[in-house]
């Protein structure tokens, strides 16, 4: 089937429409942040640098770390800006950009997420790193794609609901567990995490400003609800969405946060900076 020039936009010099990256200058290993400053921060540690592109928030460097090939990409904040980056990231693998067809040989790239989190259990301290076993999308993302209930986790999504008492109004959320090559890679140096990815950084996140919560004791019922041995960990806003599109597209995927704040304590650290260059050091060592 070749997809039509208004499904897929490729730009004169034959990149991507939105990322501006060509299918030749993207690694197999794929790091994800959020901010377009951390991808420099990022590059001190990668030798050969092949490419670097920014458009818009999307800054992208390929180069090697310790012999290995890596692209480092910045996604901006939400999953809507991950839904164009995986499929991008999806096209470039596996679409023939000249024919327009989808390739008889799929290639399934390792792509992880660093971010930064709040904790929502008191026990989970500043500074920690919280992999996310599973994604929780309250964003709703996901529910746009055909056969969800393929790669979502049975059960936890109803136990959610009645548990907080899910308003009406709201997307229905949906569980996905990361990527099992990616899991293992980190599960004994971080904290195991159900992540709530939410659809942005005040209401969604059960903070309050001006304006009241549709769900006044969200925090409260969010912190509370367990899964036989599941509990929900840390917010962030990236990383169901890229949990989901992976599952559904074949990739390898996951993410990995740094706590710089705890909702129940009310406390964060404005000096997180260090915390974070230290879990990009684990992120390259262990990718």
């Amino acid at each position: 089937m070749k997809i039509a020039e208004s499904e897929l936009i490729i730009n004169p010099d034959g990149s991507v429409f939105h990322l501006h990256l060509k299918p030749d200058e993207l690694a197999d290993n794929v790091i994800l942040v959020g901010d377009p400053g951390r991808v420099d921060m990022i590059t001190e540690y990668l030798a050969d640098i092949e490419y670097r592109h920014q458009s818009r928030e999307f800054v992208s460097v390929t180069g090697k770390y310790r012999g290995k090939r890596i692209t480092v990409l910045s996604t901006g904040i939400g999953t809507d800006n991950i839904d164009i980056v995986m499929n991008e990231l999806d096209a470039l693998a596996n679409i023939d950009f000249r024919t327009r067809e989808i390739r008889e040989t799929r290639r399934s790239l390792n792509i992880l997420r660093i971010g930064t989190s709040g904790a929502i259990q008191p026990d989970i301290p500043i500074g920690s790193f919280v992999f996310s076993h599973i994604s929780v999308g309250c964003d709703g993302l996901l529910n746009w794609y055909a056969d969800r209930e393929s790669i979502v986790v049975p059960g936890m999504e109803e136990a959610f609901m009645e548990h907080t008492g899910w308003d009406r109004h709201l997307p229905v959320p949906y569980f996905v567990r990361a990527g099992k090559a990616m899991t293992e890679k980190f599960s004994d140096c971080t904290l195991k995490g159900m992540t709530v990815a939410a659809s942005g950084f005040y209401g969604p996140q059960g903070r309050v400003l001006r304006m009241p919560l549709a769900m006044p004791d969200m925090l409260r019922t969010f912190e509370t609800f367990r899964y036989g041995d599941w509990r929900l960990t840390n917010f962030e806003m990236e990383g169901s969405a890229i949990a989901g599109i992976a599952a559904h597209l074949g990739h390898n995927a996951g993410t990995v946060c740094c706590i710089i704040a705890n909702r129940h304590q009310k406390t964060s650290s404005p000096d997180y900076k260090p915390m974070v260059r230290s879990l990009v050091e684990l992120v390259l060592d262990r990718i």
